[in-house]
């Protein structure tokens, strides 16, 4: 029997193995019909800091594309496209517009030769118990790759002149709960305000080392209260109660060593500061 895996949730853990045996009488069985990236562009490798134009469909099982998304705070446009490179050195984070037709197109720029992985996380209107799932496909950046090892984990980056600090030494585990305190300082030491960018006080996009797992939430504040999501019976987002501090949620699906991307919008730009973390 053929296997046919697609993401539904926003937690993406390694699919389960698939097996086969012949019997008598068994029927064959075809696979599983799911949802596709359709016409995606680029179709080849692409130069590195230049713009680059990324379009594509979200083909229906039926053949068709999705032209109808769940649009708001917590899914935005109805559509996250995220590109992240395979040592996780690098990340591309949008909110593309979406055409009548369902085809979506943005421009990215790559900032250094290698592999990346694209990830599409969906949000499709008629959304059933599962609210959305994640597309994937991969894209080349001309030139030699040179694979940069993730650092270990820091307390403190600095970004653009702005000092993110993570409070304490996370201590985390697989599928559990828990939050990460976070204070964010302008480059003269004073507390961010934040602005709110795409419906949330700020983002955290995390990435599994090896395997690519992903796992995204939002900080909600008093201005983003829609924002809030949760896994289960489980909350995972996090909350902002005052200018510059962070309370991240997070909840992985694997140990091991992961990438945290968080994202937030401050002096006019957005700014994106990554830590290494270990999960047990």
């Amino acid at each position: 029997m053929r296997c046919a895996a697609l993401a539904l949730v926003a937690v993406t853990a390694a699919a389960a193995g698939c097996s086969s045996s012949s019997h008598v009488s068994t029927p064959t069985i075809q696979a599983a019909r799911t949802y596709e990236l359709g016409g995606f562009q680029p179709s080849g490798p692409v130069v590195t800091g230049k713009p680059v134009g990324v379009a594509f469909t979200v083909k229906q099982p039926s053949g068709a594309p999705l032209t109808r998304f769940r649009r708001g705070a917590g899914p935005h446009t109805g559509v996250h496209l995220i590109i992240v490179r395979d040592d996780l050195s690098a990340i591309i984070h949008q909110h593309p517009p979406i055409a009548a037709d369902g085809r979506i197109s943005t421009h990215v720029t790559l900032p250094s030769p290698g592999r990346y992985r694209v990830l599409v996380d969906v949000y499709p209107a008629a959304a059933g118990p599962v609210p959305n799932f994640q597309l994937f496909q991969n894209l080349v950046a001309k030139g030699a790759a040179v694979s940069h090892p993730l650092p270990p984990f820091h307390p403190v980056v600095d970004v653009a002149g702005y000092r993110v600090a993570v409070k304490g030494k996370p201590s985390l585990h697989a599928l559990q709960a828990g939050f990460l305190d976070v204070n964010v300082t302008t480059p003269d030491g004073r507390p961010v305000r934040f602005t709110s960018w795409f419906g949330a006080v700020a983002h955290a996009i995390f990435f599994r080392a090896g395997s690519l797992a992903y796992f995204h939430t939002h900080v909600c504040g008093p201005t983003t209260p829609a924002c809030a999501g949760a896994f289960g019976a489980t909350r995972i987002s996090g909350t902002s109660a005052r200018p510059g501090q962070l309370h991240v949620g997070v909840l992985l699906p694997q140990g091991g060593t992961w990438r945290l991307f968080l994202q937030f919008k401050a002096g006019g730009r957005v700014l994106t500061a990554p830590f290494t973390l270990a999960v047990r």
